[in-house]
């Protein structure tokens, strides 16, 4: 951990160097003041989770707060475009992940180009999708939910972090490898998806593995 975290930073140190920010802007010791870090989720999520804690790792090593603005809603594309709207200085961050990649294909129209308008800084982690079920569903193994959702087409609400989400992306590509029917129930995070399930309002979430006594999980899914 110690070796990726050094190299983040690393990168993190040379995001104003990448901008097109002025000569003087460049010669400043970075940062000189407070950074914001978009992310397109509800708080309460693994991407929110993943920010909050990389920003407080890197407030206390730089002394400067790095900020975390939640701004959930289409599919992380009203998050992308605060963040290609924002002067390019090298202090407004955006969180990319999945959805940026794939956006470009489901969206008719979109207000910037994430290749150009874009500039990568740093991978940060790779979380694996896994399907985790309501304990009212019935199935304790993968064969045992498929032959469940065979028996109940339409019937089983499958909750997702939003549309083009990765575990929206994850579940669809389930349905069509399984031949079976789930209702997309879209939220604005995994954080009140999470909450839902647990609550029984939809029955299945492709997303990170948690530890919980109340959820089940089954066999990973997908990764991100």
């Amino acid at each position: 951990m110690n070796r990726p975290r050094r190299q983040f930073l690393r990168l993190i140190a040379g995001a104003a160097a990448l901008s097109a920010s002025s000569r003087t802007t460049r010669a400043q010791t970075y940062p000189s003041r407070p950074v914001r870090w978009v992310v397109g989720f509800a708080p309460g999520g693994g991407n929110d989770i993943v920010a909050r804690l990389m920003g407080q790792w890197l407030s206390e090593r730089t002394g400067q707060p790095f900020i975390i603005e939640n701004r959930p809603g289409g599919g992380t594309n009203i998050a992308t475009e605060a963040v290609v709207n924002a002067p390019p200085d090298g202090y407004t961050f955006l969180l990319a992940g999945l959805p940026n990649a794939s956006n470009a294909s489901l969206f008719g129209k979109l207000n910037f180009n994430f290749i150009r308008d874009i500039t990568p800084v740093a991978g940060i982690v790779r979380i694996p999708n896994a399907i985790v079920v309501n304990p009212s569903v019935p199935a304790k193994t993968v064969p045992e939910f498929i032959a469940y959702a065979k028996a109940n087409p339409g019937k089983i609400n499958m909750a997702s972090a939003g549309s083009a989400s990765a575990g929206h992306l994850a579940g669809e590509l389930f349905k069509m490898m399984a031949d079976v029917n789930f209702v997309h129930v879209p939220y604005r995070g995994n954080g009140p998806a999470l909450s839902d399930l647990l609550g029984g309002q939809v029955e299945v979430l492709f997303a990170s593995p948690r530890q919980s006594s109340t959820l089940r999980p089954g066999s990973c899914a997908a990764s991100r």
